[in-house]
């Protein structure tokens, strides 16, 4: 399922970095996605909503069985 996730990921990064900041994969453990948002999007006041309603609805439609994708400050 990681590599699923990771694969999935990659196709929103470029759109992240369009804008100046990137997303990395940090884990994935009882239905819940951590993220770690990198660039201008670590410090955007959009934040919440780019993980929510950009990455968190996509990695949802594409792996049912993600319940929430959650940003954390580091690894």
């Amino acid at each position: 399922m990681t590599e699923q996730i990771k694969s999935a990921l990659e196709q929103i990064r470029p759109f992240l970095q369009r804008d100046g900041g990137d997303v990395q994969f940090v884990e994935y453990a009882d239905g819940i996605v951590k993220v770690l948002l990198e660039g201008h999007c670590a410090g955007c006041p959009h934040a919440q909503a780019t993980v929510k309603g950009g990455i968190e609805t996509m990695l949802k439609e594409q792996f049912p069985e993600i319940v929430a994708v959650e940003a954390v400050n580091q690894y």
